[in-house]
């Protein structure tokens, strides 16, 4: 009976991860279905060792099936892994992107990591009022700044110990959420900036919204030429149908490749960790290192990046 038990509940779980794995396949831009593809690494790990229960269970026909289903989502999983990162040499520069969570209140555990990693360039999402106040500790040693603070999750800022060229704030469509468009001084040379956070993509209308912003997002890297970088809380994964788009209307790359998937959020569920804080450069960036950083009292993991330029 124990058997027949543990047999069935394994039955059960690989009928939904194949399920799963499959329908996130189509070509569908339906919310439901791209919400549930940013869990490939999930499906993957799962499948895996749901082909141990099987072969223990001498279920072979269960075995094979998910076999083919951890080979499908290793597919899209295992390649952050084993690809080549790209490298330009050039003069380095660490970027540390974070989403500290609006409501958090423990700066002190932020502004550490910011003192102890020292990058050369901070990006920072849901920034309130009281944040802003927070992050004026670090005028000082990144005195160039851009801090656009709201009310809510959608606030942010960038600090840089490098000169600004030029800076703009956008009204990102359609929500007219605060985008950063920055072009920095690194060395000399000019490495253009965008700082984004669309909506988070829960229900038909958020999902839309979150979509819109990519695209618009998207125009402005493509305005641009030369050295570019896209950071931020995309709210998408990389197996999302939109956040491929992006990459395909764009040309940039995530500095992910050869690092691993590096899942970032949610903090509070750790097995159901995915990856939706990222950093995209274009081919004149080079990608020396890419890492999460400890947790700040967020919900989210930051991302600490070190390029070439």
């Amino acid at each position: 009976m124990r058997r027949v038990s543990i047999s069935g509940l394994a039955q059960a779980a690989g009928v939904l991860t194949i399920a799963f794995s499959l329908l996130t396949l189509l070509p569908s831009n339906f919310h439901a279905l791209q919400l549930f593809s940013h869990f490939r690494l999930q499906y993957f790990v799962v499948a895996a060792l749901l082909v141990i229960v099987f072969v223990v269970l001498r279920d072979r026909r269960y075995a094979v099936l998910l076999f083919a289903t951890a080979f499908i989502n290793g597919a899209h999983v295992l390649p952050w892994y084993f690809d080549e990162p790209y490298s330009t040499g050039g003069r380095e520069l660490k970027l540390l992107q974070a989403n500290v969570h609006s409501t958090n209140t423990d700066y002190a555990r932020f502004l550490a990591l910011i003192d102890d990693e020292q990058p050369d360039v901070v990006v920072v999402q849901e920034v309130s009022p009281a944040w802003a106040e927070g992050l004026k500790r670090l005028e000082g040693a990144w005195p160039h700044r851009v801090v656009e603070a709201r009310d809510g999750n959608f606030g942010i800022a960038l600090l840089s110990k490098l000169p600004l060229a030029a800076t703009a704030v956008v009204a990102s469509e359609p929500l007219g959420f605060p985008t950063i468009v920055a072009t920095l001084d690194v060395s000399g040379r000019r490495l253009q900036l965008i700082g984004t956070h669309p909506m988070i993509p829960l229900g038909q209308r958020n999902y839309a919204a979150r979509n819109a912003q990519l695209t618009t997002t998207g125009d402005l890297l493509r305005r641009g030429d030369g050295a570019r970088v896209l950071v931020g809380d995309l709210n998408t994964s990389m197996w999302d149908l939109n956040y491929r788009t992006l990459e395909a209307r764009t040309g940039l790359r995530n500095v992910r490749r050869g690092f691993g998937v590096l899942p970032t959020w949610p903090t509070f569920l750790p097995f159901a960790m995915i990856p939706i804080d990222h950093v995209l450069v274009s081919g004149e960036v080079g990608v020396i290192d890419a890492r999460k950083g400890p947790h700040i009292g967020s919900d989210h993991l930051p991302l600490i990046v070190t390029l070439a330029l």
